[in-house]
């Protein structure tokens, strides 16, 4: 935005002009640098494929051979260029609208004659601590922060604002530190101490709080794009709140920045990485899932990396790098390449899902699991002791005895003595196989919506005849929902589609005849699939094992001939759906028989024993095959009830996303693609930080690990600048550098350069604790000024960005439901677990994809604090998206503020609002007391201050108007009261609370 960038340039060159002798000095970075931004470097900056001419004046060394003959204006191209009235040479183009004017042409002379020095842009330099600015009002500094301010404001001229009242001060402190506001008795115990130290004391308690860490988390959220759903058309649930969790545990504990930083980046490599850790890398696995039938999943994962790039470069560099993904970037020395070796840093992940085991999950399952056992082995005691040594048994007993050796009998007819195949050698498209100890084959690294595995195995003569060949699919908790399966869809997880199998015995063809299966499925819902599916010849039709995840299937083929010869088996599997399903672990059988086999409903270790004389069992295989024939014996079937209730009540582990570094032998590899296209893929990239980040770097990253260290090391000059202006923008509405997200060259000067400076070495040389540099900005004077806009302020300093006072500002969309929530009393303290749903119109989600139901919680997760609200990308919450709350879909560094008669509607209307102002109603009335009283204690509920007598007026006289309205029948204290039988005197106040609710002073932070 060229021509707002030069607006600004210009504003603030005029507000608050350089000393004598910095003004008789061109300064690149101040003067020079931000017309080049503005006017040259779209056409003449460093992106070659946009670059005009060839002229290069993003760097010295090429514009000086070009375009500048330093200290000769009259010799230079460049200022023939800017000086020309020739359309066909003048410099911006005639066509341009934001021409250069006469004062920063003459810059530019100046510029030239001095030398046309230029110097790295201030954000590329590594900070250095400045020193502490001398003031001469001494008595006004409370921290070093204050000295900084005051020595810009007595330069200009002017003081600072008197400290605010402390009413006003503990209301902010308290929603800057926590996100709520006090009660009346906090803020009174504050206001009356006469401690000289009881500010700093309430920060302290307020850093130490809880609710630090909820308020603190939803800042950090906007930044990781956070969501409880997958985004794009489908939008589903995805279960990710234990990294919400770890973020407000984490802030709570102030984790130190740095390794707050690593583990979400890269936690996972670690060495003896903790769950902690693992689900910490939930961060870049908010990015949004396309569940769409007819998309590429390799296109939307590089979509996701992409999404990722512009992320990290956003949160720990402050750079728009996500420009640089068709092209080089146009303003900042970020290559095409360097995008995509970015990239590379981070494109060497698995993206699994994870277990969260707790203690406490754990404890509570352990409990269930332990009752089972117990019933079980009392199940075990229908049958007659094994050695015969006990009392005569009951009839029940022997008849169950009898039962179990028919059953044993019979199911010994069909059970087969299946030979194990291992492969020596196998091909796929893409995923990669290995072979584990027992046999059955993995799949590891990316899947298509096509795979294909090709199996060799070598039939020796032990191993023949052949007749049937059997595939079981196994469970794995690698995979996920436990497998067998690699389809990571909500609602497909861990199932798989094996559309073909095909053998071949050296180059002839193995032909199957019939086939079997324990259990299948072609979709969740549907029917049993036919087992010949698999060699039908037709894709669309298939094997799957949906609704059945986390068990082990089989299916068995049954061969047309017989291979009654040594030789090469060849398997071909195919896996191809609309969606990514092949399979994740699996095994193959051999055996011989004269009749079809069918695949059985045993394990494989029980149908083994089954092929061996009963004599030949141990007593530990004889109660391994009673214990199975217990689950299925009808003559027990009410004896399991109480176990089958036990086993449906056994609790499960929450599961979030995470990330996990691939092996070194199957790397991924990264391409740069021409113009950003996913289907233009060039040449490959090795993993690496920008080029321009190289020359103030010793180390050289080469994967996520090191590059997450690297990000918080002194090698990066950004992050701790970056890192310290967004608390700053928290604090005070904007940075200390105006766009947050772009610390680029196209972006404004930071308007405390030395500030800034101080501060980010400050943070980083005091152990990165984000409390302790919280504590600073808010202890600091600068912080606790008054925020009255003075005629004079706003006509010498309108944007505050001397900050001669405080600001202020709307809260954001989750404070407004927290503070009714807890001036209402409704506010439940209850902390993480799985995200809720508070009341909202059901209209918000009728327009999503499948209509889904947005079915209110009840209880304490009625109420809880917005940060835990349910997050749908495609509907969200509605009352937050009104006051400009996030959508999940993007990162997002800063909020937009917006003021709308909407806003309005919704804290009158509302039916979340009305139920909290309902509960002020109730309790007002309850309490008894005169209508002047309870005015006040609502309105302090709300504002915190107590109210001016004319306001406490106004409040008594407007409730006596509804309360009469009410008597006369006008009004329904019912239908108020949201049909609840109420009294007037309930509702009357309920309608005060309502108006107080609307009031601009309760939804600003001031």
């Amino acid at each position: 935005m060229p021509c707002r960038q030069t607006l600004l340039w210009v504003v603030s060159f005029a507000l608050f002009p350089l000393s004598a002798d910095a003004a008789d000095r061109v300064d690149f970075n101040r003067d020079i640098r931000p017309l080049f931004a503005a006017k040259c470097f779209a056409c003449h900056g460093p992106d070659e494929g946009h670059r005009e001419a060839d002229l290069r004046l993003d760097r010295r060394e090429v514009a000086v051979k070009q375009a500048i003959v330093p200290g000769h204006p009259e010799q230079s191209e460049l200022m023939r260029r800017i000086l020309s009235d020739d359309p066909l040479d003048q410099m911006p183009p005639p066509e341009v609208k934001d021409r250069l004017t006469v004062a920063q042409k003459q810059l530019f002379k100046r510029w030239i004659e001095e030398g046309a020095e230029y110097a790295k842009h201030w954000a590329f330099v590594p900070p250095e601590k400045p020193a502490i600015p001398l003031v001469q009002n001494i008595k006004w500094p409370r921290n070093e922060i204050d000295h900084f301010v005051l020595s810009r404001l007595e330069a200009n001229g002017m003081s600072p604002s008197p400290e605010a009242n402390r009413y006003e001060l503990v209301r902010r402190v308290y929603l800057d530190l926590i996100g709520l506001p006090p009660s009346p008795e906090e803020a009174d115990a504050f206001v009356l101490s006469d401690d000289p130290l009881a500010y700093e004391k309430l920060v302290d308690s307020l850093l130490a709080s809880q609710q630090y860490g909820e308020r603190w988390a939803r800042v950090w959220l906007d930044l990781a794009r956070y969501s409880d759903t997958n985004g794009y058309e489908k939008d589903r649930d995805r279960s990710i709140w234990p990294y919400r969790d770890w973020v407000i545990r984490a802030l709570n504990d102030d984790m130190p920045f740095d390794q707050f930083t690593v583990e979400q980046l890269a936690g996972d490599m670690l060495p003896a990485a903790t769950q902690d850790q693992i689900i910490a890398t939930g961060f870049h696995r908010n990015t949004m899932l396309n569940e769409e039938g007819g998309i590429d999943p390799l296109e939307y994962r590089f979509y996701s990396m992409v999404d990722r790039v512009a992320t990290t470069g956003t949160v720990w560099m402050g750079l728009s790098t996500g420009c640089a993904q068709c092209h080089t970037h146009k303003y900042d020395p970020i290559t095409h390449t360097d995008y995509y070796s970015l990239m590379a840093l981070m494109n060497n992940a698995d993206e699994p899902d994870l277990l969260i085991k707790t203690k406490d999950g754990l404890a509570a399952r352990g409990k269930i699991e332990d009752q089972i056992h117990t019933l079980r082995s009392e199940l075990s005691k229908l049958f007659p002791p094994i050695d015969g040594d006990g009392p005569e048994q009951e009839r029940r007993q022997k008849n169950l005895e009898l039962q179990f050796n028919k059953w044993t009998a019979e199911a010994r007819k069909s059970a087969h003595n299946w030979k194990r195949l291992v492969p020596t050698k196998w091909e796929t498209n893409l995923p990669k196989l290995e072979v584990l100890e027992d046999g059955s084959l993995f799949s590891t690294g990316d899947i298509t919506k096509r795979d294909e595995f090709q199996l060799w195995f070598e039939l020796d003569e032990a191993a023949l005849p052949v007749s049937a060949i059997r595939l079981e699919v196994l469970p794995d908790e690698r995979l996920p929902a436990g497998g067998p399966g690699r389809a990571f869809y909500e609602g497909r997880k861990g199932d798989f589609f094996l559309s073909e199998v095909n053998a071949t015995l050296g180059e002839a063809p193995v032909l199957f005849d019939s086939a079997s299966h324990s259990y299948g499925k072609i979709s969740i819902g549907s029917g049993s699939a036919d087992a010949k599916n698999v060699f039908d010849g037709d894709g669309s039709t298939g094997w799957s094992t949906a609704s059945r995840e986390g068990e082990s299937h089989q299916l068995v083929l049954n061969l047309k001939e017989p291979i009654t010869h040594a030789g090469s088996l060849k398997i071909r599997m195919l896996f191809e759906r609309h969606f990514a399903a092949s399979l994740g672990r699996f095994r193959f059988s051999v055996v011989g028989s004269e009749a079809a086999v069918n695949a059985s409903q045993l394990s494989v270790e029980n149908e083994r024993l089954l092929t061996e004389q009963p004599e030949q069992w141990s007593d530990d295989e004889r109660n391994q095959l009673r214990q199975y024939y217990l689950s299925i014996a009808p003559e027990v079937a009410e004896a399991r009830r109480p176990i089958e209730k036990l086993l449906r009540e056994l609790p499960s582990f929450p599961t979030t996303l995470v990330m996990q570094e691939r092996d070194q032998d199957n790397p991924r590899q990264t391409f740069r693609h021409d113009r950003g296209e996913f289907l233009n893929p060039k040449e490959e990239v090795s993993p690496g930080i920008p080029t321009f980040l190289k020359e103030v770097s010793k180390s050289a990253p080469g994967n996520r690990l090191e590059l997450a260290r690297w990000l918080v090391s002194d090698e990066n000059p950004l992050v701790g600048r970056v890192t310290v202006n967004r608390a700053w923008q928290a604090f005070f509405g904007t940075g200390l550098h105006r766009t947050s997200a772009d610390f680029g060259t196209q972006t404004d000067l930071p308007t405390h350069p030395e500030l800034l400076d101080w501060l980010a070495v400050d943070f980083v040389d005091r152990g990165w604790s984000m409390k302790r540099l919280h504590r600073q900005i808010v202890t600091s004077a600068t912080y606790r000024q008054s925020s009255r806009v003075t005629p004079e302020l706003l006509s010498r300093d309108p944007q505050n960005e001397l900050f001669a006072r405080a600001s202020r500002f709307p809260v954001s969309a989750e404070v407004v439901r927290d503070v009714m929530l807890k001036s209402s009393g409704l506010l439940s303290p209850k902390m993480y677990g799985p995200s809720v749903h508070p009341p909202q119109p059901a209209s918000v989600t009728a327009y999503a994809y499948g209509n889904p139901k947005w079915n209110a919680s009840s209880g304490v997760d009625r109420y809880r604090r917005s940060l835990y609200t349910f997050s749908k990308r495609t509907a969200p919450f509605a009352a937050y998206q009104i006051f400009n709350g996030p959508t999940g879909e993007t990162c997002l560094s800063q909020r937009d503020r917006s003021n709308t008669p909407l806003q309005a509607l919704t804290l009158l209307n509302d039916e979340m609002f009305l139920e909290m102002s309902r509960e002020i109603g109730r309790n007002a009335a309850s309490l008894k007391q005169t209508p002047e009283v309870t005015a006040k204690q609502i309105f302090r509920r709300y504002l915190t201050r107590p109210p001016e007598p004319e306001e406490t007026a106004t409040i008594v006289s407007f409730y006596q108007k509804q309360l009469q309205r009410l008597d006369a029948g006008e009004l329904s204290a019912t239908q108020i009261m949201g049909g609840k039988e109420s009294t007037n005197e309930q509702a009357a106040w309920a309608i005060v609370a309502r108006v107080l609710m609307n009031l601009d002073e309760v939804i600003t932070r001031t």
